[in-house]
């Protein structure tokens, strides 16, 4: 048999076969899919999940003349496959390779980059409006799972639809899942339609029946019945409301079912909802099975699905397990998630406190107000969300928490480089984006044990707090059995020293203690501190090292501008000290994908790199320190 996937270098290629070359080109997909993720890890679940809905749409329409916007854009690896990039596949998520997700700079046929959910049908709009425009004749198609309709971008944009074009064409790609189960109003809602037996059978059987006694005309008549009768009854209900003519359930795997149902979507002059059935992982057993593990992963074998087992515990699972220990120390201990119960590992936390563990879907900004409404009944909200999705909320988090000083924990997963997924998912700018923010403190961990401390330091505050911590493992410090609360604004002296003060937050910490030793090598006597707070800093500690060393260096893992070392020299100013500060983190630009130790290297935070930009200063410091002896 031909390997057919090998001769597809555009999307005109799949325009050539036949529905048996298709069926078997999708097969080829999946075992390509399914061969090359285990190797470089990756989003394999969802994307096995939509093999035959983006062969489909590829088939019947032209990009990149034609736009697809695929909210989140995790599940556009078979969109790859077909728009030329096939022969990199194998470079997915590694550095210098492709993007995880779909990336404006990597092809033409990526008409809207996207990492975050929700996002689609606001941006397919902007784009069937601007064509409408302009005169343009070309279709707009946003595909969009299920669980992105529990953002309320989503809803924002359905509202508009109808008002601003009369073009527009939403896939709403139905597999119950995000990276959980999906949860909410809008989850049981669809499920409805996918399990009413009314709807599902009401077409065939009575339109059959019909037929037979009255001829093509009445079936024509009952297939109008039908449509007044599934608007009663709910299917379309929802979509119907906002204006767009709904079409489904159907089977998202029946290829010569899309394609039929697609070229008619294409001549329709009015916004349409195509509501397709699929399953997640479909093709290979582990994914359906685990559907949850199989969301996205590291590597795996491509037989068993099996993958490494795990070794030391992450900084996630610490923070889960030690949350647990709180909630069972304090009944007032609650835990929100935005549909990242697995990511955040609040997972390990559910079994223990059912009732007090909550997932919203993907709805962060709900998730921080739904928190502070808790808060002002006497509880102590923990808010799990990844430093990166916790931007989207950051009104909440000045209006609705900050502003009322509420005590909402704000728990931040990837805190710092988030390697393999790339700029939209590196948590390098919530120490800028809280660090204005009055009545709040900010807390970044040394190491595990630091972790347990600072969430029992948050739990005993009676304001708004938050806590960055890194995605994986920390250096492996044991947690101790009862944590001790902190001094808010206290910073930890972790050696003593003349010359130079070396400030590491959290992850960087190791680096500082590195460049400390290679300092020592060259005469100078160097501080090394632990901040443990990017707000409020510690001032005295600022001041005692910047009066009595001849230079300030700060590392973190979050970009320079507006960062700690921006709060440091901030501070120096404010005690009117001369002190040099080198600042070390992350420049001014977003930074790709790629391994956190090689990209640290490329962009300079590292020791080494610290001490050459060093130099200026310590050529300076030497004849002073030579001086002193």
């Amino acid at each position: 048999m031909s390997n057919i996937l090998e001769t597809i270098n555009s999307p005109a290629d799949v325009k050539k076969l036949s529905i048996a070359e298709l069926t078997q080109l999708a097969e080829e997909i999946r075992a390509r899919l399914i061969v090359g993720v285990a190797k470089t890890g990756g989003h394999i679940g969802p994307n096995l999940g939509v093999v035959e809905l983006t062969l489909a749409m590829h088939y019947v329409f032209d990009t990149p003349t034609d736009s697809f916007v695929f909210d989140v854009s995790h599940q556009a690896y078979v969109h790859k496959l077909l728009t030329g990039r096939e022969k990199l596949f194998h470079t997915i998520r590694q550095p210098g390779g492709l993007n995880g997700f779909m990336l404006r700079t990597e092809s033409e046929h990526d008409s809207y980059g996207a990492g975050h959910a929700g996002t689609a049908l606001s941006a397919a709009l902007g784009m069937a409006v601007a064509r409408d425009m302009s005169g343009g004749k070309e279709h707009i198609v946003a595909l969009a799972g299920d669980a992105a309709f529990t953002n309320g971008i989503s809803f924002e944009a359905l509202n508009n639809i109808a008002a601003q074009t009369k073009r527009l064409i939403v896939v709403l790609n139905d597999n119950a899942w995000s990276i959980d189960k999906n949860v909410g109003a809008i989850a049981e809602y669809f499920h409805k339609i996918v399990t009413n037996p009314t709807i599902s059978s009401l077409h065939d059987r009575a339109a059959d029946l019909l037929e037979r006694f009255g001829g093509k005309t009445v079936r024509h008549v009952a297939r109008k019945a039908e449509e007044a009768a599934k608007g009663l009854i709910g299917p379309g209900t929802l979509f119907e409301e906002f204006g767009l003519s709904y079409f489904g359930p159907l089977d998202g795997h029946n290829l010569p079912l899309l394609i039929e149902t697609f070229n008619f979507l294409k001549q329709q002059n009015k916004p349409v909802v195509l509501h397709a059935i699929t399953q997640k992982g479909k093709g290979f057993q582990p994914a359906i099975e685990k559907q949850k593990k199989f969301h996205g992963l590291g590597p795996y074998d491509a037989q068993t699905g099996e993958t490494k087992p795990a070794g030391q515990k992450t900084y996630s699972e610490i923070f889960a397990e030690s949350l647990t220990k709180l909630a069972t120390r304090n009944e007032k201990v609650v835990a929100i998630t935005a549909a990242m119960p697995n990511g955040t590992a609040l997972d390990l936390f559910r079994p223990h406190h059912p009732k007090r563990y909550f997932d919203v879907g993907i709805a962060e900004e709900h998730a921080v107000i739904f928190a502070a409404g808790m808060a002002t009944k006497g509880y102590k909200p923990f808010c799990a969300i990844y430093s990166t999705f916790l931007q989207r909320a950051f009104d909440q988090i000045v209006h609705d928490v900050c502003l009322q000083n509420l005590p909402v924990v704000f728990c931040m997963d990837r805190g710092g480089l988030s390697g393999d997924d790339g700029p939209t998912h590196h948590g390098l700018f919530d120490i800028s984006y809280l660090r204005s923010v009055p009545n709040l403190v900010h807390m970044v961990p040394k190491d595990e044990d630091e972790l347990a401390d600072m969430m029992y330091t948050a739990m005993l505050h009676e304001g708004p707090s938050a806590i960055r911590y890194p995605r994986g493992t920390g250096p492996g410090v044991a947690v101790k059995e009862q944590p001790v609360a902190l001094e808010i604004g206290k910073a930890e002296v972790i050696r003593d020293g003349a010359d130079v003060a070396i400030f590491g937050l959290g992850a960087m910490l190791p680096e500082a203690v590195r460049l400390a030793e290679m300092l020592k090598l060259e005469g100078f006597s160097a501080a090394v501190i632990n901040p443990r707070f990017a707000k409020p800093i510690d001032r005295d500690c600022v001041g005692e090292f910047g009066g009595r060393c001849g230079l300030v260096i700060t590392l973190e893992d979050h970009v320079l501008a507006g960062g700690f070392g921006s709060a440091v020299m901030e501070t120096l100013n404010e005690l009117e000290l001369q002190v040099p500060v080198v600042r070390v983190g992350w420049p001014d630009a977003f930074i790709e994908h790629g391994k956190v130790e090689s990209l640290r290297e490329k962009y300079g935070l590292t020791a080494e790199a610290a001490l050459e930009r060093s130099r200026p200063y310590l050529s300076k410091l030497m004849e002073q320190v030579l001086a002193k002896h």
